[in-house]
């Protein structure tokens, strides 16, 4: 595994990593009245992990059998044909990106990220509640989440073997969740002190959280050019 395809793939899990599911909820959980309970935390970021690496085995399963397909197709072709398409396809994602920022309209009524968050702070707490959360988090945002998609590319097209694809994902998918686990952390020992970050952080996603997916286009579509980028500069 080369050091360009290592950073892209932590730049791409960190991205994801600000997501609804990831991080607004965590924050939404830990302004929650009362105590910060581990158990509670647990069991949603371990349900949001495991989905996320069970439904990237699914697609790179998917993923390999159609590269098969499609390699015995272009076997011919130049490598460097593929890397100026995927590098294309980056630059492509950079101007979509800008183009749903400049469109973007202030929606009426309610957006999604208010009525996430309603529904974290109104959360019973039990299990089979923050796991259904989770689950739905997770689902909802699984096609727009384009960073998670563009790591799956990257990984089936490594050559690592199924075995080093398996632990990359799995390495991936914490990654997802570790910004979360930092200010779990950080609430558990600072709480006075960094529950006004978190009120201002509330504040701020409640804004502008429903841009952010321009934002992450934009991110990975910069990512996946940046490696297409970096392989022809090596081939």
């Amino acid at each position: 595994m080369t050091t360009a395809l290592v950073l892209g793939l932590i730049g791409l899990a960190l991205v994801d990593s600000t997501s609804i599911g990831t991080l607004f909820i965590p924050i939404w959980l830990l302004l929650a009245p009362g105590r910060v309970r581990l158990g509670r935390f647990a069991v949603y970021l371990g349900t949001i992990v495991v989905f996320y690496f069970a439904a990237g085995l699914l697609v790179m399963v998917g993923a390999d059998a159609a590269l098969g397909v499609i390699g015995a197709l272009f076997a011919s072709v130049d490598q460097t044909i593929l890397r100026g398409v995927q590098l294309a396809a980056g630059i492509a994602l950079l101007v979509l990106s800008f183009r749903m920022t400049s469109k973007h309209r202030k929606p009426k009524g309610p957006g999604r990220i208010t009525r996430w968050r309603e529904r974290a702070l109104t959360e019973e707490g039990s299990t089979p509640s923050l796991i259904s959360l989770a689950l739905a988090a997770a689902g909802m945002e699984l096609a727009t989440m384009l960073p998670y998609l563009a790591a799956i590319g990257l990984l089936v097209t490594s050559g690592i073997g199924w075995g080093g694809i398996t632990l990359s994902l799995a390495a991936y998918c914490v990654i997802m969740v570790l910004p979360a686990v930092v200010l779990i952390g950080v609430r558990l020992v600072a709480h006075e002190r960094i529950d006004p970050l978190l009120q201002r952080m509330n504040a701020w996603m409640t804004k502008n959280g429903n841009e952010t997916l321009s934002w992450i286009v934009g991110i990975a579509g910069f990512l996946i050019a940046q490696n297409a980028v970096g392989a022809l500069l090596a081939g």
